[in-house]
């Protein structure tokens, strides 16, 4: 009698030779790797945003802009695969994959044809430059403007940007929102990334709309000119109002740092923030308490939702036949609302106040009001509406903790509530705090691997100081900042903005504290943007399924975690006009050109974990710990047998151009022996510069290679 063996599609035994038994254990092995996908179908639309969030980060990650209908074609063809499919469930969902991966691309497409402007592609000026102020930024010595409907002599209008940012002269004033000015400046373009992989503000200058930046000579001149027009219209009267609280904050509150953050917290407005005292927030943790977000958000509803039904409840009339509990929702939302536009509506209140009315939703109509699936819906919208925000690191931290946070409360929220119905009101007191800590714990821990991306620090005492500040600030600060606002159009607001200012106080002091502390803080290199990606789809993978294989994912985050440790750091780096140099010594740090360029220079320090730069290299002599030999032309660089030439004057090139490897000068180079020459035409053309010297070769990296020619790129 012939063998009997299972067939893949029947699952029945059949005589069919010797592959079925193959297709057999092959189907039995997916089977069991898609039964547990099976089991979780409910949690399918929960990777809707997270294949948007791959369309858009594949938009940008390319190097050449794509044709604009590739968005719109990859939908069509989702589409058209679903229905022909329809029968199929895995054709349904790997069509359903493809359209949200479109969908993001397709976003991507757009928002940067939406805001695509004139940028400056060479410095201008110093030249007089008539706009309408249409933002004040307040910083902690002086002010920046924002000025739009630009007239600038020698400009041509299509090659005018649409709006600038001029710092001005603090002796001089701020000119008041809505005025039109003009004042003697000098613009420039926007800078593009200091290495590659470094933050680009080139493509964050050009989706916030900017095309130049500058700073003035002069005293800005008010000019008779018309009122704004519609377009302008509704901003202006939202800055002139964030003018209004920081200046009634300013009278109120004493303090620089106390005043400064108040008004963060009124109006949204950070920059001016004491530089110290911003790096104590980010090195005890507390950074997120300047960003309006969650927090905040929730506060602000909660507390006019709270308040408006306890007042409703008052009146027997109301509280008996009107809906009171829908009344109080409905005027918690339109709170949040309302903050939101004050404080400009960024990314992660932008994120909030979306969840918050689908939370006053859910408890309006007796539902959950915490799920993973609010955060989709949310982050469906922000990508949709924004998705250049993906970038930021608002984006990310944000989205990271309120998944982090919801994925551990499914897991947990049915054990807490048995164990606070035992307790008595000293046991939930305490686990009250216990549910602080937790909520410090995991949000810290969900937000390291950005941090550490775009900052390069990790505080580690966070948990500390957000036990103290978190209180403070739901129990004094916030209340006081509503109160402060619905008193500040009858003048009575000083003293509820005095309160505040105790409050800010605790949180500044907590800050500094917990900053100062031994070993507060770890630096660490840049995390690859690969690293990053890993974290995120491993983070994801353990947040969104839940079966015991979600842990698999925290397997995944955890190499990308690691990915700073095994990457290679340069040995030579040089600055987008050459202005600036520095090399890796021996012992592991870098060490500038000279005193000057010192943002960029801090920039390249921060990205290789390192907290000082090593000194500035010698006139003439050794220097980098051995490596650097240098006289009153230039430097010679040598590693692992190789020589990189580091000219200060033309008159040496001939002869290292001969000797060298490699030669970085920032003269017009027109012959050269040495295999790899970086000149001025080449920092001109492709930006910042690298390289890595390795026994083989050396490795040159650009800027330019990195980011290709997109509409932000400017040569």
């Amino acid at each position: 009698m012939a063998d009997q063996f299972y067939d893949v599609d029947t699952g029945l035994e059949s005589p069919d030779g010797m592959a079925a038994p193959r297709r057999g254990r092959l189907a039995r092995a997916a089977d069991l790797l898609c039964a547990p996908v099976l089991e979780e179908r409910d949690r399918w639309p929960l990777w809707v945003p997270v294949g948007i969030g791959a369309g858009v980060a594949l938009y940008f990650a390319l190097t050449a802009e794509p044709p604009p209908w590739l968005g719109g074609a990859g939908l069509a063809a989702g589409l058209v695969s679903a229905w022909l499919g329809r029968r199929s469930l895995a054709v349904l969902a790997l069509a359903c994959a493809l359209m949200s991966l479109a969908a993001g691309f397709a976003a991507a497409q757009i928002r940067t044809q939406w805001v695509a402007a004139p940028m400056l592609t060479r410095e201008v000026g110093p030249a007089p430059v008539t706009g309408r102020v249409v933002a004040v930024e307040r910083l902690a010595e002086g002010a920046r403007v924002v000025l739009s409907g630009l007239s600038i002599p020698r400009l041509a209008a299509k090659a005018t940007p649409d709006r600038v940012r001029i710092r001005l002269i603090a002796r001089h004033g701020v000119p008041p929102v809505g005025a039109v000015i003009r004042i003697t400046a000098v613009l420039h373009p926007p800078q593009g990334p200091g290495e590659p992989g470094a933050f680009d503000f080139q493509r964050h200058a050009f989706f916030a709309g900017l095309g130049a930046v500058g700073y003035a000579l002069s005293a800005p001149e008010v000019m008779a000119g018309p009122p704004p027009g519609p377009a302008d219209r509704a901003g202006v009267m939202l800055e002139a109002l964030r003018e209004h609280i920081a200046d009634r904050v300013a009278a109120s509150v004493d303090g620089a740092g106390e005043a400064a953050v108040t008004t963060a917290l009124m109006n949204g407005e950070q920059t001016g923030i004491p530089e110290p005292l911003m790096q104590a927030m980010r090195g005890s943790g507390l950074a997120h308490l300047l960003s309006i977000s969650g927090l905040h958000i929730a506060l602000v509803a909660g507390i006019v939702m709270m308040t408006v039904r306890v007042l409703l409840a008052l009146v027997p009339y109301v509280a008996l036949r009107l809906p009171v509990k829908e009344m109080a929702a409905f005027a918690g939302l339109l709170a949040a609302v309302a903050y939101t536009g004050v404080v400009g509506a960024p990314v992660p209140t932008l994120r909030s106040v979306l969840m918050t009315g689908m939370v006053l939703a859910a408890v309006v109509v007796g539902r959950d009001p915490l799920s993973m699936r609010l955060v989709a819906f949310a982050g469906v919208a922000v990508m949709l509406m924004a998705p250049d925000s993906l970038l930021g690191a608002s984006f990310q931290m944000s989205f990271a903790a309120v998944v982090a946070l919801i994925a551990v409360y499914e897991r947990i929220s049915a054990p807490i509530a048995r164990l606070r119905a035992d307790l008595g009101w000293v046991g939930r007191g305490v686990l009250g705090l216990a549910g602080i800590a937790l909520t410090s714990v995991v949000a810290t821990i969900a937000t390291l691997p950005f941090g550490l991306y775009h900052f390069q620090t990790i505080s580690l005492y966070g948990v500390l100081s957000n036990m103290i500040a978190i209180p403070v600030t739901s129990a004094l600060v916030m209340p006081c900042s509503l109160a402060a606002y619905a008193l500040m159009p009858l003048g009575w607001e000083g003293p509820a903005l005095t309160a505040m200012g105790w409050g800010v106080w605790v949180v500044n002091r907590t800050a500094e504290t917990v900053a100062a502390l031994p070993g507060a803080t770890l630096t660490a290199p840049a995390m690859p943007g690969w690293g990053l990606g890993l974290v995120t789809m491993g983070g994801l993978w353990a947040a969104v399924w839940q079966g015991p294989w979600r842990y698999a994912g925290l397997a995944v985050a955890v190499v990308g975690l690691a990915s700073p440790f095994v990457v290679e750091r340069p040995d030579v780096l040089v600055s987008a006009e050459g202005e600036v140099m520095a090399v890796r010594g021996a012992d592991g740090r870098l060490y500038p050109s000279g005193r000057g360029g010192r943002r960029v220079v801090d920039g390249w320090t921060a990205r290789d974990g390192q907290r000082t730069p090593g000194a500035p290299w010698p006139r003439a002599g050794r220097g980098a710990e051995g490596r650097l030999t240098c006289d009153a032309v230039g430097c010679l660089y040598r590693k692992d047998g190789h020589t990189i030439a580091l000219s200060r004057l033309d008159t040496g090139l001939e002869e290292d151009c001969r000797t060298a490897d490699a030669v970085i000068t920032t003269a017009p180079v027109r012959r050269c022996a040495a295999p790899v020459v970086i000149d001025h035409w080449s920092l001109h053309r492709r930006g910042a510069h690298t390289l890595t010297v390795r026994p083989d070769g050396i490795r040159v990296d650009s800027v330019g290679m990195v980011r290709g020619r997109r509409p932000w790129t400017i040569p």
